[in-house]
């Protein structure tokens, strides 16, 4: 819960941080989550921030203006896991440690910029009405100078959700560091940006509980200044506090810091933050003989990916008070996180994937539907499907003999499921998806009227993905041995993907595109670039908004039609006449073209499509091509933002060589960064890949021609396989703490290696070809 970091302003920085030295740093918070896409931000509360007083402590620059000051240029940001610091260009140092919810932050001030600020005495704003997004709908804030405590209440409106939701936080800041700081003056403060800035010494405790104007609300909080500090080398001033939240009560929050930070240790706590990171870490361990640069992405995606969801139990509001579930905040959104976060997780955290899982399946009790987004604690918006159904399935279908040893219940899952595949709420835009229509019509029909309510557009991406929630549903259905009309509907929802083609929309030399579909059955036009990086118009609207015309969501119509991870087989039939070669033709222009966008999630898979047309070595070189042209160990080294970890475990399936298909257990082989890795699952044993004859001049775009990139043969435990595609869950995992070595031979023959196997057999799974008929 505890993400404590700067916060910036004028800038686009949706989690708070980004490396531009011309943002403003305006403080360091409590509360963050993760990569996410919003455009103004998530949570950023109860801001504190070290501040120099020339005037006079009723002249503190409190606002959110008059504190702002830029990073060291060039910037001085140091970060690993468990610390981070930064220095301003006023000298003052900020850094911040912390536990599960609580920390502490230490500001270090250097002589020379306070001396002459009240005969150097060090200063501090805290915060308590504004987040990142600034949607305070008020609070309180309480100062106790004797004790040296300040504890602030408030709710907000969070950033991806309903504005008929809001949510509550709380923190409390003890200043004392022990008796080694002493108060010299304390007050409360009130600002704006037009102009007014009032701090009163007299005033201890404010009760602002209700703002219902909109834009920017009052600014107010607490300042603090010390007369008594450590120092550093007997000059710089040095003020250690410390830091808990909650969202049940600040008196939580203050209970929350006392247990989890008992002492006012800085490094203590940063190596207790850096132990427990290194458990994380270790799940994954890579040959030294790895590239120094792909060492240095795998691991900064393997912290990335350990980020989020936030672990909140205990800490529940709203519905969930008093429930016996885990619970997580930041499902934020499972539209980005089913391809590739929940898959990693599957292998690495099988503790973490059976809480979370509960915690989907908590919110069906609770809720009456699977969340399908969790942002801030409240319901956030949907996006596509349903795709917790995702999330519940993938577990299910690796994790059934071990669900009640991981706190799951399959029968609980079923029932949740089912209720997602066949009841439609009457507002889909926060739970649950518009399956009365689809279950009428075969698809999500364009302009129909519903007896539910919802953002009525994304008609033809909305259909792919129903169909594709269907097919997980169908998968755990079989699992659990279903049969009859129910599981014969998801079966043929899983293959409703084909109702949204249009046969007759032509782009540069092909065919058939997905696209938005009238009760008629007749498609109105469109230009299946809309939304791409070569949409000919600069005015398309591509998000939730109503004025999303297209069809789709986040992407074009291109790419949208090569999504059917549950039956590849079938669209290469759909939009090639069966022909494979056809099909490699058309992936090949969405390259080329420009139409592919690395940062969105429904163009994850499609850099290793190339599989299904039984071409595995054009996988491997697109995905080299992709990783090349996106992927860096700089600053700003991932296409766009992470989204709560998607990216990262896009990147960390890339280097690791597979790439999962969501709701089954079946993963792809590419073709892998590093010549050996292990990964440890502290339920079922370990694997190693090993790259036999690795060749490290593979990994540029640009190779020389017998480089060693491509995947001769697959063996395991000294077995060798007869695909060279595919590999399933319990072949890595099979349980028991077996240790299972898989070794990939690798070549620079790219003939010998560009098939899956002797026979079609050996292909991944579709629908079309008997694949996924049991689980």
């Amino acid at each position: 819960m505890a993400k404590i970091g700067i916060d910036l302003d004028n800038t686009y920085a949706p989690s708070g941080y980004n490396d531009d030295p011309n943002a403003p740093v305006r403080g360091m918070s409590l509360l963050h989550d993760s990569g996410t896409g919003s455009s103004s931000g998530s949570y950023g509360n109860f801001e504190s921030m070290p501040i120099v007083c020339d005037g006079g402590f009723q002249n503190c620059p409190v606002s959110l203006d008059a504190r702002a000051v830029n990073r060291t240029i060039p910037g001085k940001d140091i970060a690993s896991p468990g610390y981070f610091s930064t220095t301003l260009q006023n000298g003052v140092q900020m850094e911040a440690t912390s536990t599960r919810r609580a920390g502490l932050i230490r500001y270090t001030y250097p002589l020379s910029t306070f001396a002459k600020a009240r005969g150097g005495t060090p200063t501090i704003v805290f915060d308590c009405s504004n987040d990142l997004p600034g949607t305070w709908r008020g609070g309180k804030c309480q100062l106790d100078k004797a004790k040296g405590r300040i504890m602030l209440s408030g709710t907000w409106g969070s950033s991806f959700a309903s504005g008929i939701f809001s949510y509550k936080a709380h923190a409390c800041y003890d200043l004392t560091n022990s008796g080694a700081n002493v108060i010299d003056q304390a007050g409360l403060w009130a600002a704006d940006r037009f102009g007014m800035s009032a701090v009163d010494e007299s005033k201890t405790y404010a009760n602002l509980t209700r703002n219902t104007i909109g834009g920017q609300p009052i600014q107010t909080g607490a300042v603090v200044s010390f007369k008594q500090y450590p120092t550093v080398n007997g000059l710089d001033a040095q003020i250690t506090f410390r830091a808990g939240v909650s969202f049940v009560s600040a008196e939580q929050a203050c209970q929350n810091a006392e247990s989890e930070v008992p002492a006012f240790d800085f490094d203590a706590v940063v190596a207790q933050s850096r132990a427990l990171w290194n458990e994380k870490l270790n799940r994954v361990q890579i040959s030294n003989a790895t590239n120094s640069t792909v060492a240095t992405m795998l691991y900064t995606s393997l912290y990335r990916a350990s980020l989020t969801p936030n672990n909140a139990t205990g800490e529940t509001q709203g519905a969930y008070v008093g429930t016996q579930a885990p619970y997580f905040d930041s499902l934020y959104c499972t539209w980005d996180t089913f391809r590739t976060f929940w898959p990693w997780n599957s292998l690495t955290s099988p503790r973490e994937f059976g809480e979370v899982t509960a915690t989907y399946l908590d919110a069906y009790d609770k809720e009456g539907h699977i969340p399908e987004c969790r942002a801030n604690n409240v319901p956030g918006l949907t996006q596509g499907g349903s795709d917790g159904t995702n999330v519940i399935a993938d577990f299910a279908v690796k994790y059934a003999k071990y669900a009640p040893q991981l706190g799951v219940s399959l029968d609980q899952a079923w029932q949740a499921l089912r209720n997602d595949a066949f009841t439609t709420p009457p507002e889909w835009n926060n739970f649950g998806r518009q399956v009365d229509v689809f279950r009428q019509y075969g698809y999500v029909p364009f302009a129909v009227f519903t007896n539910s309510t919802g953002r009525q557009t994304r008609e033809a991406s909305r259909t792919l993905e129903y169909a594709y929630n269907d097919f997980g549903i169908h998968n755990v259905g079989l699992l659990l041995g279903k049969a009859g009309g129910e599981m014969d509907a998801l079966l043929k929802g899983a293959l409703s993907y084909k109702n949204t083609f249009n046969k007759d929309i032509q782009s540069r030399g092909f065919s058939n595109f997905v696209a938005k579909r009238r009760v008629d059955g007749s498609f109105p036009e469109l230009d299946p670039t809309t939304c791409s990086p070569i949409d000919p118009s600069n005015e398309s609207v591509c998000s939730l908004q109503q004025e999303n015309t297209s069809g789709t969501y986040e992407s074009s119509s291109w790419e949208y039609s090569l999504f059917a991870p549950q039956d590849f087989a079938g669209l290469i039939q759909l939009l090639a006449g069966g022909s494979r070669e056809d099909f490699i033709k058309r992936v090949d222009e969405f390259f080329s073209a420009g139409i592919y966008l690395a940062g969105n999630e429904p163009s994850f898979q499609t850099p290793i499509v190339y599989h299904y047309a039984n071409a595995p070595a054009l996988s491997a070189e697109r995905v080299r091509s992709v990783v090349a042209q996106n992927f860096n160990a700089g600053g700003g080294g991932i296409p766009g933002n992470d989204d709560q970890g998607a990216m990262a475990t896009l990147l960390l399936f890339h280097l690791a060589g597979l790439y999962p298909v969501p709701s089954t257990r079946e993963f792809l082989i590419v073709s892998p960064f590093v010549p050996q890795y292990t990964i440890f699952n502290e339920l079922l044993g370990s694997f190693t890949v090993t790259a036999a004859n690795f060749d490290e001049r593979s990994l540029g775009e640009t190779r020389p021609n017998d480089a060693r990139l491509y995947v001769e043969s697959v063996a395991i435990n000294g077995v060798v396989q007869a695909s060279r595609c595919r590999i399933n869950f319990e072949q890595l995992l099979p349980g028991g703490g077996v240790h299972t070595d898989i070794t990939l031979t690798m070549t620079a023959d790219k003939a010998s290696a560009n098939s899956c196997g002797a026979s079609d057999a050996e292909l991944p799974s579709s629908l079309s070809t008997g694949g996924f008929a049991k689980f």
